[in-house]
């Protein structure tokens, strides 16, 4: 079981009702959603189907309108964040509702700031119920409000306001005059904003407690007005006056030049604050640092990333203060967990956390989770996904994945893929995510979008040469195409891809090397077409028989490679339509002496037994000489008998149904000899995979036709009677169930 546990019921039920929404709803006049039926949720459970709905991307004008019904689905704290919803489907779904809190940040379809608030003025409900609101990221468009009994609509209409979010806005001094005349005003974020002045802040200097203005490139206060500002606000616990110390597009000396006299002044000036975030500003010091830590006892938090002053030796002599910064290992995962949203500190964090997991020993979920947090708040930073993806690959490297929890990396290699889609032609980029997806656990063992990975990683193959990236590319292909559904399968199979890998096996063949890069690629091949004749036929017209003729001659003393180029042409020789192909006489010579030759292993004379059955048991499509059939026929007897039981496993198939023909009691005793053979095998490595296959894809009473037939050979019939044997115990054991007896 995953480390961090199943998912909790009602998150597993919420999920199964938003896969279900069309079963469960009409539709409207005007094409919203309707629930059909619908029972008085608890209130709690309807705010998380929202949010569920919102987080999985399928919250859209349509489907918002099931929250039309107020009745049933009463919402008291509502997340639209990110997602498409007009004007008039917010007013319609949400408005009605007696809101507590409002998360509207970054909604797209045309909602714009006025919008909100005049949807939520008109109910009187919301006006005095809303605690909570966040616009960030929005169009606040003011000058589109309307006037209500002779005043203009503002944010002053919802009194009950306490904490209000407008980050990355288009906030003007006048909205934030109209703001500040709310009564019970608690928590300010302004940050981003083109804000120039901040003294109407004065207005609820005795409510603020908390005040987040990072980035006011466009703040025009000297320091001493500011100073005199922030000296009045009585009641701030909290202010966060930080900087992006990336962009250049301002000096922001005077920003500056008040952090340094506000942590060198009077611990009068703002005598309750406790947390005070000055990251990314210039000119701080670790003696002005020190004085402002020693002359407040009571402060929590200090943020100093990218300032050059985090190594301040009082900060560690403060047990209970918490430090974003470059000094160590919590202060970089602090400001991992604080800087989510802003891009400039979570790159400054990553490059810090990368220096220090570069050579980590121990598995750290904890610093995973925080490095996936960043990418999925940034998906489109290219620097961020640069330097996270290289911290993924080691903090996940060799035996570090395998005591992570299974839905963390899951949801980490599923952001990986989305950096590869993101940033196609960024070398360095594919390079880290391939490092990290190039491992036999996470490809084996983690649930992911194996078809969508296999379809980056061959496009990125076919327009790179990098001879490392080319080797780790191969091995995930080859590893992947195996996990694939047919249909999936199908998809990959065209000719740009065939032709691609089969590039890899001619480059590689024709300086004679024998590397992982040629072997995965081979490997790739042949899973590629196995049981797929469209694939089969692909690999056919890419020329791809008369490289393999080639390969399989100058690399007759590498078994490794030779099993790997026969287990193809078995695939070839499968298919009916295309044993045409194979009936060439060097060809068919080549591999009867490969079959013949007792010094070659079995495994190669494995595969070149399967060709030569598939080929022989159609006398009727047969177009070379008697005598070559006939040789073959009596060799295959001859050869296979002396195989010795393989311990390793050496094959796995995927269905029986090419065997089926061989199995006929019609067929010569060789052809049947490597089909029960082939399937003693692999029934004596795992018979609980393939009795109930066996069962289905009437194999069984094949053999059974076989084992009670009086011409069936001895051999064969011994090797019958003995899957069936095996059979027949493993489903003793299965109806039985375990035995409780010691």
């Amino acid at each position: 079981m995953d480390a961090e546990g199943p998912r909790a019921l009602c998150d597993l039920c919420l999920a199964q009702v938003c896969r279900s929404l069309d079963a469960l709803c009409s539709r409207r006049a005007d094409g919203s959603m309707c629930l059909s039926w619908a029972p008085l949720f608890p209130q709690e459970m309807v705010d998380q189907l929202l949010h569920k709905m919102a987080t999985k991307g399928i919250l859209n004008d349509t489907t918002v309108g099931i929250f039309r019904n107020c009745k049933e689905l009463r919402l008291r704290r509502a997340s639209i964040r990110c997602c498409p919803v007009s004007a008039e489907a917010f007013r319609l779904a949400l408005c009605p509702h007696r809101l507590q809190e409002l998360d509207a940040s970054w909604v797209s379809g045309g909602l714009t700031g006025a919008n909100i608030i005049s949807g939520l003025a008109s109910n009187p409900e919301c006006r005095s119920s809303l605690q909570r609101l966040s616009l960030s990221g929005l169009r606040l468009d003011w000058e589109s409000l309307e006037e209500d009994g002779g005043s203009r609509v503002g944010f002053s209409f919802l009194q009950g306001l306490r904490t209000l979010n407008l980050a990355n806005t288009d906030l003007t001094d006048a909205v934030l005059e109209d703001i500040c005349t709310l009564p019970q005003l608690e928590s300010l974020d302004i940050s981003c904003s083109p804000v120039s002045n901040l003294t109407a802040l004065l207005d609820c200097k005795n409510t603020l407690r908390s005040l987040i203005a990072h980035r006011l490139r466009q703040l025009d206060m000297s320091p001493a007005r500011l100073l005199f500002v922030f000296n009045q606000l009585h009641a701030l616990r909290h202010l966060d006056f930080s900087d992006d110390h990336i962009t250049v597009d301002s000096d922001g000396r005077d920003g500056d030049e008040t952090v340094r006299q506000l942590l060198e002044g009077s611990p009068q000036v703002l005598p309750s604050l406790v947390s005070l975030d000055i990251s990314g500003r210039k000119r701080v010091t670790e003696a002005a640092v020190r004085a402002f830590v020693e002359a407040r006892g009571g402060l929590v938090f200090l943020g100093l990333l990218a300032t050059g002053a985090s190594s301040c030796h009082v900060l560690s002599s403060h047990k209970n203060l918490k430090v974003t910064g470059e000094a160590n290992e919590n202060q970089v995962c602090e400001a991992l967990r604080r800087y989510r949203d802003r891009e400039c500190f979570i790159r400054e964090a990553l490059v810090h956390l990368y220096n220090l997991v570069t050579d980590i020993d121990n598995p750290r979920p904890d610093m995973l989770k925080l490095v996936l947090s960043g990418m999925q708040s940034h998906p489109s930073s290219l620097h961020v996904h640069l330097v996270a993806t290289a911290c993924v690959f080691n903090l996940t490297t060799q035996d570090l994945a395998e005591a992570m929890p299974v839905s963390l990396l899951s949801s980490t290699v599923t952001q990986l893929l989305n950096a590869m889609k993101t940033f196609p032609n960024h070398q360095q980029v594919q390079k880290n995510c391939l490092l990290a997806l190039c491992s036999d656990y996470i490809l084996q063992d983690v649930p992911f979008d194996k078809y969508l990975a296999a379809m980056l990683v061959i496009n990125w193959l076919s327009s790179h040469e990098d001879p490392t990236l080319q080797r780790m590319a191969v091995a995930v292909i080859s590893i992947l195409v195996a996990k694939l559904s047919t249909e999936e399968t199908a998809q990959l199979s065209k000719d740009v891809f065939i032709m691609k890998l089969l590039a890899i096996v001619q480059q590689k063949a024709m300086v004679g090397v024998v590397d992982s890069t040629l072997k995965f690629a081979l490997s790739a091949l042949w899973n590629l077409t196995d049981e797929m004749p469209t694939a089969a036929r692909n690999f056919i017209e890419c020329q791809g028989l008369e490289l393999y003729e080639e390969v399989l001659e100058s690399y007759y003393g590498e078994p490794s490679i030779q099993q790997k180029l026969l287990g193809l042409l078995n695939n070839i020789a499968e298919v009916e339509v295309l044993q045409a192909d194979l009936l060439e006489e060097d060809l068919l010579e080549h591999i009867l002496s490969l079959l013949q030759d007792s010094q070659v292993e079995v495994g190669v004379r494995y595969f070149a037994g399967g060709i030569l059955a598939q080929l022989a048991s159609r006398p009727e499509a047969w177009t070379l000489g008697d005598e070559l059939r006939s040789t073959i026929l009596k060799q295959l007897h001859a050869s296979i008998i002396t195989w010795p039981q393989l311990e390793r496993e050496m094959v796995s198939y995927r269905s029986f149904h090419p065997f089926c023909p061989l199995l006929q009691t019609c067929q010569p005793s060789g052809v049947q000899l490597w089909a029960v053979w082939a399937i003693h095998l692999v029934c004596s490595q795992n018979i609980s995979h393939y009795s109930s296959m066996l069962e289905k894809e009437g194999v069984t009473e094949l053999l059974k036709n076989l084992a009670a037939h009086p011409d069936t050979h001895s051999d064969i019939k011994g090797l019958s009677d003995s899957i069936l044997h095996m059979v027949e115990e493993h489903h003793s054991r299965v109806t039985q169930g375990p035995s409780t007896t010691r």
